[in-house]
């Protein structure tokens, strides 16, 4: 679940955690669906593609205290870097979540 620290909104979706090379890595690739959230943690290169994947997906860049400062959404077989590093990225199916640039974010 994700708490908006901004808005006092606890939104009921289920986060996976992307926290290892391997998660990284396979991210959203092949799936054909998803109903969760997937959380890239300590990031350390916040550029990101959607080669491999399906359907279009909102993507929100956070700073170190889970800040959102910039928002995208793509299509598959795009590249996409912020215009400065994130420490957490979360991906989402598109227009699944309402969370704006300036949101404060919990994860639990």
């Amino acid at each position: 679940m994700i708490l908006n620290k901004t808005n006092k909104e606890l939104i009921n979706i289920k986060i996976t955690y992307a926290n290892n090379f391997l998660k990284r890595l396979k991210g959203l690739m092949g799936k054909k669906d998803i109903d969760f959230a997937l959380l890239f943690c300590n990031m350390n290169d916040s550029g990101m593609h959607t080669h491999f994947m399906r359907f279009d997906i909102d993507v929100y860049f956070l700073d170190e205290n889970k800040v959102v400062f910039e928002k995208t959404s793509l299509k598959p077989w795009k590249f996409y870097r912020p215009k400065k590093p994130a420490k957490f990225i979360l991906e989402t199916k598109k227009d699944e979540l309402k969370i704006e640039i300036g949101d404060k974010l919990e994860f639990i």
